[in-house]
């Protein structure tokens, strides 16, 4: 059995994992687990406006791999050369290494019109179905399971592929699965795309400026 694992342990060692999937499928009831934390995220009047579809068939993770490589090489022919030099390294999904997508999406008539909590700000259920991605993310890692999140898609493609009709929208398709380890440092930083901002950056008193 694993050590116990502070929920600061898992913020620190979270990673948005892409080349470190080992091939196995996540058993179900570690999944099992993992979408009960997210289901237990809170959300705005309480409505739960998220639904979680599990993509396992090897054909469906191809069809929708292939989608994502077409989007990813668009967006490296619109970079300038010397950021795609940066960028063509970066592996960008692990939809077929990772044998399990889960695609989260918003339904935002759940709770029907009148939504205690978001009569002045709409995103507030947007909000709450990331709020539970955050909670699957962490849970998932407690369990030495990796999550990464792919955006490399069209809305549209997505939302047809799992049967989402308007107004529900795919808010991620989700990588999970066992991996071999755990970077130490984030692959944004490690390729030189981007570094992050220290704490102090992003801490104000009353005022943003």
């Amino acid at each position: 059995m694993a050590p116990t694992m502070t929920v600061y342990d898992a913020i620190r060692l979270r990673r948005d994992v892409r080349a470190e999937f080992s091939g196995e499928t996540i058993g179900d009831a570690a999944l099992t687990r993992i979408l009960d934390a997210a289901h237990r995220a809170p959300s705005v009047g309480n409505t739960q406006p998220w639904d979680f579809v599990i993509v396992q068939d090897p054909s469906r993770l191809r069809e929708f791999a292939a989608h994502v490589e077409h989007r990813r090489d668009r967006f490296a022919a619109s970079l300038p050369p010397e950021q795609r030099d940066v960028f063509n390294p970066i592996k960008i999904e692990g939809i077929q290494e990772s044998g399990t997508g889960i695609v989260v999406t918003y339904d935002p008539d759940r709770g029907g019109p009148h939504v205690l909590g978001r009569h002045t700000v709409e995103d507030t259920g947007l909000f709450s179905t990331v709020l539970a991605i955050q909670n699957l993310w962490l849970a998932a890692v407690a369990e030495r399971v990796g999550v990464g999140w792919v955006s490399f898609y069209d809305e549209e493609f997505l939302a047809d592929f799992v049967g989402a009709s308007a107004p529900v929208r795919p808010v991620a398709w989700l990588c999970v699965g066992p991996v071999t380890g755990f970077q130490h440092t984030p692959d944004l930083e490690r390729f030189g795309w981007r570094s992050r901002r220290p704490l102090s950056d992003a801490v104000h008193r009353d005022r943003l400026r």
